[in-house]
């Protein structure tokens, strides 16, 4: 396993319903933890690069519905 962090930029601030839909996020067989910044403004995901791909981690949270921008 290839732990791997990418951080990404909120459009805006998440509220309790898209916090709940990063729940949904952890079926993702290879995504391993979410940490949302205190602000609610950022948030970072720690994926395995084996199994998933920068692409692949930004499309999962586009379709939960989470606001992001590419912070890289």
């Amino acid at each position: 396993m290839t732990k791997v962090e990418i951080s990404y930029s909120l459009q805006h601030p998440l509220d309790s319903t898209l916090m709940a839909r990063l729940d949904d996020a952890y079926k993702v067989y290879g995504i391993r933890h979410i940490q949302v910044d205190p602000s609610l403004d950022s948030l970072s995901v720690e994926y395995d690069a084996t199994r998933l791909n920068p692409k692949e981690v930004a499309a999962t949270l586009g379709r939960l519905g989470i606001p992001i921008q590419q912070g890289w």
